[in-house]
């Protein structure tokens, strides 16, 4: 040991050398592993460059690891924490996720990294260094996500069966990687833990109602969704893990409700309203309305016609009766005009709708205007400003002006910069163009990936503030920040 403790390296911890031994150790493997240098007396800097060399070809024969937090399941609206551990140090890998939806389309997400110089990779701190985004991401795999087939949009339908999501670590930055060092799979649900999906089926309303954890009672929440048809389920089943009782409620396209969008009633949403009203879990003394696009419209229509409506939020929606006549006892609300000349063609057949719609504060028009002012209850609107389906923001705007002009309270109108028009719960890839069931054909819905991915997590905030602040839910109101 005397070369080493001439060295004067002793008793001073090695702290320029990550995890060197204890001297006793490093003793020990030196004489094993080093005896002809220290019989030779040559430099102890060579011998610790070679104990790093066997650390780091030790480090590259552990085994790979993906850890995930929480595991082996989180709901689609958890963040999950990702890391990567007994990588090799500075190893560069390429990370990938994907999924198949409920008909068997495959989505994936890639991203290029480095490991740090213990040979970990933690996603909470390490940004991406290429691939389907850059920087620091925890949740870029998720939010990136894009269909293998062009257009296609990821949507779920049976909330009782969670997605599978496939995460696999590959050594080197290539486009198209071959070596597998670790693999995971994951679930990602829509129905938390105690959450009661009850399917309803009493007088007309053809809907699901989820009910939180807990005897209750709870804030009623009816969600509607846009021009899709059928009952979508998954907003309601993830907001009722958030302590709502939420109705998802379909309208059209679903047994034995209008097979098309031709006229609604007024009548049958009332119905809706009362039964979710009187039911014994719900708190009272009135319901909150969370409407997306079309149902954006009809949740504002009910607001201003029907009673015991205490809060209404919407996502994108529209402050004109669309699409189809809206009929309440002796009214009619005629669907907002439209010109096809203002419609663009963008490429291959895919279309801007944007301008189509008529100005409903212009005539003949005007009839098709929702009479806000009549509505007695608090409002929120979130809005996308890429928003290509229409001119939502123009809508919200019109909206509050309205309601102010006739003493009513100012409404909160948040607006995101950069985000299109499926504003889905957090996590969701991003929507930019898909099939429109009321147009027919592929439509530009706009957005830019990561802006937009960033709204959606605001926006779910904002609404469950929103809901628990004026239904009269004692949880924390604080309003989130973006």
């Amino acid at each position: 040991m005397s070369l080493i403790r001439s060295s004067g390296l002793l008793g001073k911890g090695f702290s320029g050398v990550p995890n060197f031994p204890r001297p006793s150790s490093l003793y020990n493997w030196v004489s094993l592993g080093c005896p002809q240098l220290i019989n030779s007396g040559k430099s102890f800097t060579i011998c610790t460059s070679l104990w790093l060399s066997a650390r780091r070809a030790a480090s590259s024969s552990m085994a790979v690891t993906v850890n995930l937090t929480p595991a082996p399941h989180s709901l689609w609206d958890e963040p999950l924490a990702i890391s990567v551990q007994g990588l090799a140090p500075t190893q560069q890998v390429t990370l990938r996720a994907s999924l198949r939806d409920e008909k068997g389309e495959l989505f994936e997400a890639s991203a290029h990294y480095q490991a740090d110089a213990g040979g970990q990779l933690d996603l909470e701190t390490a940004p991406a260094l290429g691939g389907s985004y850059s920087g620091v991401e925890p949740m870029g795999l998720f939010w990136a996500l894009q269909p293998q087939k062009p257009y296609w949009r990821l949507v779920k339908r049976n909330v009782e069966t969670p997605f599978r999501v496939d995460l696999e670590v590959y050594e080197g930055h290539d486009p198209q990687p071959t070596k597998l060092l670790a693999q995971v799979a994951h679930e990602r649900g829509f129905l938390g833990p105690g959450v009661r999906r009850i399917p309803v089926r009493e007088g007309s309303v053809r809907a699901t109602l989820f009910l939180p954890p807990g005897s209750g009672p709870f804030p009623g929440i009816i969600d509607l969704s846009g021009t899709g048809g059928g009952l979508f389920e998954y907003k309601a089943s993830l907001l009722a893990g958030h302590g709502f009782a939420v109705m998802a409620l379909a309208y059209y396209g679903f047994e034995d409700l209008p097979k098309d969008m031709t006229a609604f009633h007024l009548e049958y949403f009332e119905e809706a309203v009362q039964y979710l009203k009187k039911h014994s879990q719900v708190k009272g003394p009135g319901v909150g309305l969370l409407g997306f696009s079309k149902g954006g419209d009809l949740c504002l229509s009910m607001a201003s016609f029907l009673k015991d409506i205490t809060a209404t939020a919407t996502v994108n929606g529209s402050l004109a009766n669309v699409g189809a006549a809206l009929h309440y006892k002796d009214m009619t609300m005629p669907p907002l005009g439209f010109d096809v000349k203002r419609v663009k063609v963008v490429r291959n057949g895919i279309i801007n709708i944007m301008d189509a719609l008529n100005n409903p504060l212009e005539e003949p028009d005007r009839k098709s205007l929702i009479p806000v002012e009549k509505a007695d209850c608090c409002f929120l609107f979130l809005v996308g400003q890429d928003d290509h389906n229409w001119k939502s923001e123009f809508f919200a705007n019109e909206a509050a002006k309205i309601l102010q002009a006739n003493g009513k309270k100012k409404p909160k109108i948040i607006c995101y910069p950069a985000t299109g028009h499926y504003i889905e719960p957090p996590y969701f890839p991003v929507c930019q163009v898909s099939f429109h069931n009321l147009v027919g054909s592929l439509v530009v819905f706009g957005g830019e990936i990561r802006a937009h991915s960033i709204a959606q997590i605001d926006a779910w905030k904002q609404l469950q503030a929103f809901f628990h602040k004026h239904l009269g839910n004692d949880q924390d109101t604080n309003t989130p920040k973006l």
